[in-house]
């Protein structure tokens, strides 16, 4: 993982968003990947997005993923999701993502609500902790890595798991093709 120095995410709160800290006290007990499998690590803020903390902290893209919330509607009613992806992919939006949530149209959620909506930072946030309703649609590569890093709910701080983990998620669901190489 890089020059990351990591460390049990449940046991440092201040390094995660409040939801994701209480989706890891939350863990189920019996889950198939151990709550203490997933670590945590303080980066600097203005590293946070992708390519700058890969080149800072010596982390290959191919560790690294991506969750972006889309939105659509379908008879006035907003409907959102989270896409988790590779950071050498792309998500489907309007593919893939767009049919899992049955509108027309998707696109990138606003980031205002996404922040809103999550309780999370713009460009910290995490498939853990989001909001029940919510599905969680995890490209069958991120769930076949060993282990990726991914945000944590916050710009200080990113989350390292195994990529199964996300597919063991509550709303996740496993979809082939979801993300699309660059």
């Amino acid at each position: 993982m890089g020059t990351l120095h990591t460390e049990p995410a449940r046991g440092r709160p201040d390094l995660l968003a409040a939801p994701v800290a209480d989706a890891l006290a939350q863990w189920p007990a019996d889950a198939p990947v151990d709550v203490d499998a997933v670590v945590v690590a303080a980066i600097d803020a203005e590293l946070a997005d992708t390519a700058a903390f890969c080149d800072a902290y010596q982390v290959g893209l191919d560790e690294s993923a991506n969750c972006v919330v889309v939105a659509g509607k379908r008879e006035g009613v907003v409907r959102y999701a989270a896409c988790v992806v590779l950071a050498t992919t792309r998500a489907d939006v309007n593919g893939v993502a767009r049919r899992a949530l049955d509108v027309r149209k998707a696109s990138f959620a606003p980031m205002a609500d996404a922040v809103e909506s999550t309780g999370m930072e713009y460009g910290g946030i995490t498939p853990i902790g989001l909001p029940p309703e919510w599905p969680i649609l995890v490209d069958a590569r991120v769930v076949a890595a060993p282990y990726v890093i991914i945000g944590s709910g916050v710009r200080h701080s990113k989350i390292a798991l195994p990529g199964p983990a996300l597919a063991v998620l509550p709303g996740a669901r496993v979809v082939e093709g979801l993300a699309k190489s660059v």
